[in-house]
């Protein structure tokens, strides 16, 4: 069966997909590279892939980042269409995705999502010509992606924080399963640029139903062993 028989050219996923090292919010980028002219040409862009005819938008942003990571049960939500014409205006990224699908690409609309992951999680990626890394989420303004991503990128951390405002134990995706209320604080603060009261945040904390305390504290560490913590998805 024929690629255009396969493919949708005209609509694409792309998936923001953010993670927390423990100090800082970081983003997942594919590294790719293009050989134009002869000559090398790297440069990032976010997981995603145009949309096969037989699959609905979810299914396809649960296969993006299962065939670019390994991954399955993911968080995902969909937050938005990008559809300027100007999405394609650049010849390299023409180029690029109409040699990797082996179809012709005109204008093309990409519905974006939002993952959380954890940081932690074994990613599983397996590429001649590129490769998948961690990249701190202030520094993407300086780097060289593809189409509109840097844009997209922005707009799914406005997303993100709205919805951490409206469903806070969203950021225990963020979090290992054992986490300190240090390390939820950091987090909080990293995703909504902000600076939280260690008192004031200790407070909302206690109201969170869903936050249970362990009989176990860290190990390992060069200061004062915290207590550690755990999410109970159950009550939410």
């Amino acid at each position: 069966m024929s690629n255009e028989n396969l493919y949708n050219p005209h609509i694409s996923v792309d998936c923001v997909v953010f993670g927390f090292d423990g100090e800082k919010l970081k983003v997942l980028l594919i590294e790719r590279s293009i050989n134009e002219q002869n000559e090398l040409y790297n440069d990032k862009k976010l997981p995603g892939s145009i949309i096969l005819n037989d699959e609905d938008l979810d299914e396809a942003a649960s296969r993006v980042l299962n065939e670019l990571t390994g991954l399955n049960n993911i968080y995902l939500s969909q937050f938005k269409s990008f559809g300027s014409p100007t999405r394609t205006a650049n010849p390299r990224d023409v180029h690029w995705l109409e040699r990797t699908t082996q179809l012709k690409i005109g204008r093309i609309v990409t519905v974006a999502y939002v993952a959380l992951i954890k940081i932690d999680r074994k990613i599983v990626f397996d590429a001649e010509d590129s490769s998948a890394n961690w990249y701190d989420v202030n520094e993407v303004n300086t780097m060289s992606l593809a189409f509109d991503h840097i844009q997209i990128i922005e707009k799914g951390l406005e997303h993100i924080r709205h919805q951490l405002d409206v469903e806070p134990h969203l950021l225990f995706e963020l979090l290992p399963k054992k986490f300190t209320i240090s390390q939820l604080r950091i987090l909080h603060d990293v995703v909504h640029q902000a600076r939280s009261d260690v008192r004031n945040f200790q407070k909302k904390v206690a109201q969170m139903p869903y936050l249970v305390m362990l009989d176990e504290v860290e190990e390992g560490v060069p200061h004062r062993a915290g207590r550690l913590y755990k999410f109970d998805k159950k009550r939410t």
